[in-house]
C-alpha cells in the first residue's frame, strides 16, 4: 500500500516548492525556512543542481521535512531516494511510477486534478494526493467540488498558489496542506537574500 504523506507535527501546512540552480545553496535555504516556522521543503527536480542540493540539505540541516518535486520517473524515485528525501511529489502518477513509489517506502504525494484521476489513485490505496495545478483547474471551487463526492481524500494543491490564496485554500475541507513558490521565490534563492525567505516563511506561518 502507499504511504500516506503526513506533515511533521505542529508545522504549519504550508510546503515550499523551490528550483535550487546551485546547489550549495540548499542547506542555507533550509535553515532560513526554518528560523521562519517552515519545517517542509519540496526541492523540484528541475535543473541538474537539484539532486545534489536535497543530497546536502538532507545531510546539513535533518531536522527539515524534505521532499524532492518533479519525480516522474521510476529512475528519479530511486534517486532522491539515495539523496536521502522524507517524501515525493509528482504532478501526476503512472503505473510505473507508483510501483516505483510503493517499493521505495516513502511517502508519495501523487498529482490529480479530475475525479477520474482521483477515484484511480483511491483505488490504488491514495488517501492524500497533489491538485496541480490548482488555480487553471477551478482553483478553490474546483478543489471544493471534488470534497463532495470523494469524501476519503485530502489534497495540497500547488500551481497558482500564493500569499493572496493560501488561506482561501487552507479553509476547503479537503485541503490539507498547500505547496508553492511565493515562500522562497527563485531570485532570492539565486541571490541568497535569505532574511527575505525567514520574513516570506514567517508571514506564512502566519496564515494558519
Amino acid at each position: 500500500m502507499p504511504v500516506p504523506f503526513e506533515m511533521p507535527d505542529g508545522a504549519p501546512p504550508i510546503i515550499p516548492v523551490v528550483v535550487i540552480d546551485e546547489a550549495e545553496k540548499g542547506p542555507a535555504l533550509a535553515r532560513a525556512l526554518l528560523q521562519g516556522g517552515i519545517q517542509a521543503i519540496e526541492v523540484t527536480l528541475r535543473t541538474p543542481a537539484a539532486a545534489e542540493a536535497i543530497a546536502l540539505i538532507a545531510k546539513e540541516v535533518p531536522e527539515i521535512c524534505l521532499g524532492a518535486g518533479t519525480v516522474i520517473t521510476p529512475d528519479d524515485v530511486q534517486r532522491v531516494r539515495a539523496a536521502g528525501v522524507d517524501f515525493m511529489v509528482s504532478p501526476g502518477c503512472t503505473p510505473r511510477l507508483h510501483h516505483a513509489s510503493e517499493a521505495s517506502g516513502l511517502p508519495f504525494l501523487a498529482g490529480a486534478v479530475t475525479a477520474s484521476e482521483a477515484i484511480a489513485m483511491q483505488e490504488l490505496g491514495y488517501s492524500r494526493l497533489k491538485y496541480f495545478p490548482a488555480d487553471a483547474n477551478g482553483g478553490v471551487a474546483g478543489l471544493k467540488g471534488l470534497g463532495g463526492p470523494l469524501p476519503g481524500l485530502s489534497f495540497c494543491p500547488t500551481g497558482g498558489v500564493g500569499a493572496k490564496n493560501a488561506a482561501e485554500y487552507l479553509a476547503a475541507p479537503n485541503c490539507f496542506a498547500v505547496g508553492g513558490s511565493w515562500v522562497a521565490p527563485a531570485d532570492a534563492i539565486r541571490s541568497g537574500d535569505w532574511k527575505r525567505i525567514e520574513k516570506l516563511a514567517r508571514e506564512a506561518s502566519s496564515l494558519v
